[in-house]
């Protein structure tokens, strides 16, 4: 395929991609008062109680449709990846091909299971954590909008962490990752996922780990 008719399939799969993004918003902002009552229900079972408050006019707004537009991302990933590999398939020999299915299932399946242990156990940890550390006469009072951030951010960091093994397949199915390679700069894949951490989840070492 020319250079230019492969610039005009990636520019038709953008446009598709953003279009389906934008329909799995509508979806998820069509159910968005449950969604964040979901969101929120981790702060329900604290021992040291907090309240969450809207500090601007257009705060619930701006947040709604921020969880709009995540969720739609996160409920068109299968359809994204589809895209994904109807660009890069010609590419591809038939016996790379026959594994595309799969690894579309254990992708979303995968990006899953990492936000529902987010949500399960690192969430409750943290929220948990951080305000048992308060004092005597000062209120837990957070702001909704950095709850919602802190929230989102350990949801999809713990996602992408859980595509890691995904990753590592794809690279060894290309020949791109070796045992003999992965063994010898360990040391460095550690200190290279502990700077990610650090910008993918909220900045506090608790988060980190």
């Amino acid at each position: 395929m020319p250079f230019l008719d492969h610039l005009e399939e990636l520019r038709w799969r953008l446009v598709k991609s953003l279009g389906t993004i934008l329909l799995g918003a509508a979806v998820t902002f069509y159910y968005i008062d449950p969604l964040i009552d979901f969101l929120i229900k981790p702060t329900q079972n604290l021992e040291s109680p907090m309240d969450l408050q809207v500090l601007k006019v257009q705060g619930m707004f701006m947040i709604k449709w921020g969880i709009a537009l995540i969720g739609g991302i996160v409920l068109t990933i299968p359809v994204l990846t589809y895209h994904i590999w109807k660009f890069i398939a010609p590419g591809l020999y038939m016996n790379e091909r026959r594994y595309v299915a799969p690894l579309i299932i254990f992708t979303y399946l995968s990006f899953l299971i990492g936000l529902t242990f987010a949500y399960t156990v690192i969430i409750p940890f943290s929220l948990e954590f951080f305000t048992s550390v308060g004092m005597e006469g000062i209120q837990n009072n957070f702001s909704i909008n950095y709850y919602f951030n802190f929230v989102t951010w350990l949801m999809i960091g713990s996602g992408l962490i859980f595509e890691l093994p995904v990753l590592v397949f794809i690279l060894s199915l290309f020949g791109l990752l070796t045992p003999e390679f992965m063994g010898h700069y360990r040391k460095h894949a550690i200190v290279i996922i502990l700077v990610l951490s650090a910008f993918i989840t909220p900045p506090d070492p608790v988060s980190l780990v």
